[in-house]
């Protein structure tokens, strides 16, 4: 896929094919070429169309896509993530992550594949950041299902945007364990917004993606009650 004119191309999935194939994209993401702008404002827009409570839009996104604020961003993501004695993450060889590789079918490679991201997350073309208005620790039951509840369409729907027009994106939540940091490094007023995690996005290596391992409906549904 590629830009033509001030055209945007398309794959012309169907829909089907779009919510079965939209993958996290972690190791295959392309860090050599750019992503124009206006192609990640047009995910954007179609993102914005998702339902949120009452409509009030209480968001805001952040792209950022200039190096040396990639480099910032994706540096407090590594000090997660990235196993180093000066900022402890998860040890990719300890027993904990270790029982994480065996928890599910081909768990092993989604782990390889995250410290893999990691290793490159400075380096992203572009990477979104939502943030949800007010603090949720303020937020009692209901009004945190309508917080959340109101972002993660949005979200969702600028990964599906994203793969219909050839970018790999990977919902991340790690830095939210270094919110003050993402907040002082972004100039993010923390006392108003929640920063919930972000989107390195990228042009991806290969061109197949497939559907991945679920538990089937039978296991995780029951009509009426929870026994069934």
């Amino acid at each position: 896929m590629e830009f033509q004119g001030d055209e945007v191309m398309t794959l012309g999935l169907s829909v089907d094919q779009v919510l079965t194939t939209t993958r996290t994209v972690r190791r295959r993401l392309d860090v050599t070429r750019p992503v124009p702008r206006k192609l990640l404002e047009e995910c954007l827009e179609i993102a914005l169309q998702a339902p949120n409570g009452s409509n009030f839009n209480r968001w805001h996104w952040i792209i950022v896509d200039d190096p040396e604020m990639v480099a910032k961003v994706g540096g407090q993501y590594q000090a997660q993530v990235r196993f180093d004695p000066k900022n402890p993450g998860p040890d990719p060889d300890g027993p904990e992550v270790q029982a994480m590789r065996k928890r599910v079918p081909g768990g092993e490679k989604i782990l390889d594949s995250s410290f893999a991201l990691a290793e490159k997350f400075d380096k992203v073309p572009a990477i979104l950041i939502p943030l949800m208005r007010g603090r949720s620790e303020n937020y009692n039951l209901f009004e945190q299902s309508s917080a959340w509840g109101s972002i993660y369409p949005a979200i969702w729907s600028f990964c599906l945007a994203a793969r219909e027009r050839g970018l790999g994106t990977a919902w991340t939540t790690a830095s939210c364990m270094r919110e003050r940091e993402m907040c002082e490094v972004l100039g993010i007023p923390h006392e108003k917004f929640t920063h919930i995690g972000m989107l390195p996005i990228g042009y991806y290596e290969g061109t197949s993606f497939k559907q991945a391992w679920r538990r089937p409906v039978s296991e995780v549904l029951t009509y009426n009650s929870f026994g069934g």
